[in-house]
């Protein structure tokens, strides 16, 4: 019999993870557990036709010392990670397919949580959140439909803690390069009256970072209350964070890169004494909150359903020392000092953003031997205020303190109802189909982006066959529709389209006791793309703009091979074509037709692998090694915007002891980053300007900027479990 949501699919489950988790026979899978039928709706299993992996607690766990979670899925297939401070600390950033987290869906137990106006995903708001991670799976391509943003290079749905029958408590913490400091304490009541669990963690971390002063002091909370009988299951959860993180994403130069890689230019001024001086509060300081109540009915054998509403508040500021200042951007007046005009001034600015979001998410499963079928969708609403105070001036006309030199508000609504069946046609032949209608709504009245008024109307439909040779050899085929809206700085310096995309996939799996074997191939094709530019906006926001015509397709492969029951390897690679169609070059209102050109940041090859050896069932050693081919920084092909091929090697090392006492173990983990001490790049930038010396305005100048690595690092850590 198949069913598309009583088995994971784990051939790609293992694949990603160094737990020590036992080898799979066959492609029937396990069941799931209870606390999964709240991703049921989002997430997808051999059964569908859709490129996957996943990564259970337990596999991510020995890497689990305070880094980031898009480090944590750094050797993942199509993967690539990086982060601002150079040590996985703070802002870190993930692309998939060549695609950023712009167009990375992110659900939490099926709910968005990709921002509703950039649709970045900021882990930095949720520091340590692996910590309360049950499970999480990626899914290359459009994917199955979800809430939230359309996913135009993958999705990633978490999976927050389990219930748990018994109680527990458990102290960890970690220490290591960079001031790196981690403490978090987590704990659980077990099933009281069979029923009802609470459970929670509190989690701080500090980090100097690599990057000069590239500075995080990040703490979180997590509380969660569920009860459960035979057919319900309702949870609560309030879970949140606040990051204060010194700012790093102004990137350096290639002679400051060869020169001094730590440096920061960020908070740089020039004192009176012609001095240069760093101001020592140009930090993001943001607190975000969430509320979740997630409630689960099993009406019948075949008809469950799933209803969830939350509520996210986030607010904060970027702070930031600039140096002579035009009155007139501020709506001062010039004054008189000393008998001499004055119209520029030094100041001290905050930029705020104060935002709300909520809504609801809903689901209905009916499930019998042939078909699989799920209803739902969500509703849900932003509002934001953003707006500008001046907190100091060395000269101010007629102003009071904090006086808002811009004040601007936007609003989002987005609704989306999809339908998913699987329909097994026989013992080998099933399926699948998936319809989503979606209507955006979006306003906004900033300087940056001008009046906004629009409203999306999307239409994604989803098909494709799965055929199961036998219990070890999976096979599928896939179309995928995806459109997806502009983002808020989209419409800074054009007016953006939305894009469109045709996904095609063709994947075989397989799977035996000693190797699990994912291939697949695919083909993108995209209608008005929104690619990244490679410059950034006046706060290290990435710019974007439409491609006529643009693909990107490729083959990945991954495996598990067990040799023995001691040694594991799981490799994987991804080579693939990503390029611009025709593209056109604009300069001073002149267009240079450059052919097919690279997309940015979009190497050609990723190529990851992990051995693992086991030499006790309590004792685990791993090596885990990436490699990144060249990439470009922009579009046009400019051996200035090069990004170098660079690779990284981790050793990373878990050894439980077993007390069997009132402590019941003591686990301890270490990780060495980088243990070749290479010297590599992972992220930068790129733009043109032009020079108003060139009288016929004919040339193009090129710059670039670029985010150093840290060297070889290390971070060692212990948890005690009660």
């Amino acid at each position: 019999m198949k069913t598309l949501f009583t088995t994971v699919a784990v051939c790609g489950a293992a694949l990603a993870g160094f737990g020590q988790e036992q080898p799979i026979d066959s492609l029937e899978g396990k069941k799931i557990t209870l606390d999964e039928v709240f991703v049921s709706a989002v997430r997808v299993t051999k059964e569908s036709p859709v490129t996957f992996s996943n990564l259970s607690k337990e596999q991510i766990k020995p890497r689990n010392l305070g880094q980031d979670i898009p480090i944590l899925m750094n050797f993942l297939p199509s993967v690539v990670t990086t982060t601002d401070a150079g040590a996985g600390v703070g802002y870190t950033g993930i692309r998939v397919r060549g695609s950023d987290a712009t167009r990375v869906n992110v659900t939490i137990n099926g709910i968005p949580y990709n921002d509703s106006e950039s649709h970045g995903t900021f882990w930095v708001n949720m520091p340590d959140f692996a910590s309360s991670t049950e499970s999480l799976q990626l899914q290359r391509g459009v994917g199955t439909s979800t809430n939230g943003a359309g996913a135009f290079g993958a999705s990633i749905n978490l999976l927050t803690d389990a219930v748990s029958e018994d109680a527990y408590a458990q102290i960890s913490s970690s220490i290591g390069s960079f001031g790196t400091l981690r403490n978090n304490l987590k704990f659980s009541t077990g099933l009281m009256n069979d029923h009802v669990e609470v459970s929670g963690r509190l989690s701080r971390i500090n980090s100097d970072g690599y990057i000069d002063r590239a500075s995080s002091e990040l703490e979180s909370y997590f509380l969660q209350g569920a009860y459960k009988d035979d057919n319900t299951l309702v949870k609560g959860l309030l879970f949140g964070g606040h990051e204060i993180t010194y700012q790093s994403w102004y990137g350096i130069d290639k002679g400051t890169l060869e020169m001094d890689r730590t440096f920061n230019f960020a908070g740089i001024y020039t004192d009176e004494n012609g001095n240069t001086q760093f101001y020592d509060n140009e930090v993001d300081n943001y607190k975000q909150d969430h509320f979740q109540l997630l409630w689960n009915e099993q009406l019948s054998q075949r008809w469950s359903t799933n209803l969830a509403v939350h509520y996210t508040k986030g607010r904060g500021y970027f702070e930031q020392f600039k140096e002579d200042e035009d009155f007139a951007d501020y709506g001062f007046e010039p004054i008189t000092v000393n008998g001499e005009l004055v119209d520029t001034t030094d100041l001290i600015r905050r930029r705020w953003l104060d935002n709300d979001f909520y809504g609801t998410t809903f689901s209905a499963n009916y499930n019998n031997e042939k078909i699989d079928l799920i209803l739902g969708g969500g509703w849900n609403n932003y509002e934001g205020d953003h707006f500008g105070e001046i907190i100091w001036a060395r000269f101010t006309g007629d102003s009071d303190y904090r006086d808002r030199y811009y004040d601007d508000t936007s609003t989002k609504s987005d609704f989306n109802f999809f339908s998913k069946v699987n329909f097994s046609l026989d013992d080998q032949w099933s399926l699948y189909g998936d319809l989503q209608y979606r209507r955006v709504a979006y306003t906004a009245n900033g300087d940056d982006t001008g009046l906004v008024d629009d409203t999306f109307n999307f239409f994604n439909p989803k098909a494709g066959v799965t055929f199961d040779l036998d219990p070890n050899n999976n096979f599928y085929l896939s179309y995928a529709r995806a459109n997806r809206e502009p983002n808020r700085n989209d419409y800074e310096n054009i007016n953006p389209r939305p894009e469109k995309l045709n996904d095609f996939e063709l994947g075989w799996r397989y799977v035996s006791p000693a190797v699990q074997w994912n291939t697949n191939v695919y083909y993108m094709h995209y209608k008005d793309q929104l690619v990244l530019t490679g410059a950034l906006n006046d706060v290290g926001a990435p710019l974007r703009a439409n491609v006529d015509y643009s693909y990107r397709m490729g083959l990945e492969i991954d495996a598990t091979i067990s040799l023995g029951d001691q040694f594991r390897i799981r490799p994987n690679v991804a080579l693939s074509s990503n390029r611009n169609k025709d593209f056109v070059f604009e300069k001073n209102g002149v267009s240079r037709e450059l052919g097919d050109t690279n997309i940015a940041f979009s190497p050609n090859v990723i190529v990851g692998n992990a051995i693992s050896y086991l030499p006790k069932e309590n004792l685990q050693f791993s090596i885990l090694t990436k490699y990144v081919g060249k990439q470009y920084m922009g579009n046009i092909d400019s051996e200035n915007s090069l990004l170098s091929a660079y690779s990284q090697t981790d050793l990373n090392v878990q050894y439980e002891i077993p007390t069997n006492s009132f402590v019941k173990s003591i686990v301890l983990s270490g990780l060495v980053n980088n243990v070749f001490d290479r010297l590599y790049v992972s992220n930068g930038y790129f733009y043109t300007y032009d020079d108003d010396s060139d009288p016929n305005n004919i040339i193009t100048y090129e710059g670039a900027g670029y985010y150093p690595q840290a060297g070889i690092n290390f971070l060692v850590g212990a948890t005690v479990n009660f």
